[in-house]
């Protein structure tokens, strides 16, 4: 059992914080999930403005999102949450620090997370590991936060089995690469071509540090058009038109509505090589609108 840190006052906030298993349903895989959004373990306001929010996916952050005197005091706040039943996924502290193996006993200790992001993660050997600390049963996503883990992506993706993210703030810090979209773009390229090449879902983009609305719509074009198909947040703000951005618009729908008519689910009906892929795309579309849009309606 990990302890609580400091004053009677923090005790008390501990004690009367409830959560509600219903409050986060998990009803969206997190293979296809769009929005993910990052909330500090250590601020039990912001877990249930978090659980409140539209975004797909709420994260647990025990990593940067929290200081080290507070990290005992966030542990234990995961704690109670996961017994709770709520449907959590949790970012764990890099492999190469001591606070990885802490986080880790803590959930030997608690209910099965929903799942694990793996913040820094630089080796298929890092991936591997957690997993086997978690039984081989909780989803993985590692985060590619450096030089180190974008050479080694492949193998990152060939051993996560879910998606990769990008975390693109600590990219940056650690290859001096500016914020323009030209910058990052060999970047983004790489972790999605790994995961096409793996077989995985695309890749989820890294945060935009932004309150304008549109320089978010931009940014979230940036990922789209180089193949990612989810993004991470900072606010609960960002949910919403994150969502709306990654979702099948009603033209796309439409299109591969009668693409699939035309042809056939199955491609019965294809007379060119140049209509596999648009099937392809097609049948894409028609499983997001499964998730996200109303397939269904004409």
């Amino acid at each position: 059992m990990v302890l609580i840190r400091g004053s009677e006052q923090e005790t008390e906030k501990v004690a009367d914080l409830t959560y509600s298993s219903a409050a986060r349903p998990q009803s969206i895989p997190s293979a296809v999930a769009r929005s993910w959004l990052l909330v500090c373990a250590a601020d039990p306001e912001a877990l249930r403005r978090a659980d409140a929010s539209d975004a797909d996916v709420v994260v647990v952050d025990l990593e940067d999102g929290v200081a080290d005197v507070d990290k005992d005091f966030a542990r234990q706040q995961v704690h109670r949450r996961l017994h709770t039943g709520c449907p959590t996924w949790l970012r764990i502290n890099d492999a190469t620090t001591r606070h990885w193996s802490i986080d880790l006993d803590l959930l030997a200790d608690t209910p099965t997370p929903a799942g694990v992001m793996l913040a820094k993660a630089e080796s298929a050997e890092q991936v591997e590991a957690t997993a086997a600390r978690l039984g081989n049963q909780v989803p993985i996503v590692p985060l590619i936060e450096s030089a180190v883990g974008l050479e080694n992506v492949r193998a990152i993706a060939a051993a996560s089995l879910v998606r990769l993210a990008f975390g693109s703030g600590d990219f940056r810090r650690d290859t001096g690469a500016g914020a323009d979209p030209v910058a990052l773009a060999y970047a983004r390229s790489r972790l999605v071509v790994a995961s096409r090449a793996e077989r995985i879902s695309a890749p989820i983009d890294g945060p935009s540090l932004t309150d304008d609305l549109e320089e978010l719509r931009a940014d979230i074009k940036v990922g789209t058009s180089a193949g990612m198909a989810g993004k991470l947040c900072l606010t609960a703000a960002h949910a919403e038109p994150i969502n709306t951005a990654l979702s099948p618009s009603t033209d796309d729908m439409a299109w591969a509505r009668t693409l699939i008519d035309r042809l056939g689910e199955d491609g019965a009906r294809i007379r060119s090589g140049s209509e596999r892929p648009q099937l392809d795309r097609a049948l894409k579309i028609k499983a997001r609108a499964e998730f996200f849009g109303p397939w269904g309606a004409r």
